[in-house]
């Protein structure tokens, strides 16, 4: 297994952040995270806790109601996890 910030579990691939965003999940944010999440053919999961929803459902990721600096999972499994995990990494870990 190689070494670097996220892991694979499952055959998925998954990688914890910090959301930085200053509104968190909320509105528009969380419009673009699922809109950036649908540019992937992999199956997208955001996890908070014991709930899981999928990444690609804007109803999913704002039931989570998520705020500034609370810390997410993002998992994917497919042919393009690995760019997907990173790229909404991203997104949300953004200072705005």
């Amino acid at each position: 297994m190689k070494q670097q910030s996220s892991w694979e579990v499952r055959g998925l691939y998954s990688k914890p952040v910090v959301v930085k965003l200053r509104n968190g999940l909320h509105a528009r944010p969380a419009a673009l995270f699922v809109q950036e999440a649908n540019r992937y053919s992999s199956d997208i999961y955001l996890v908070l806790g014991d709930k899981r929803v999928s990444a690609k459902s804007i109803m999913g990721v704002m039931s989570l109601a998520v705020s500034q600096g609370t810390e997410v999972i993002i998992e994917a499994e497919g042919p393009d996890e690995v760019q997907a995990v990173e790229a909404l990494a991203l997104t949300v870990s953004k200072e705005e």
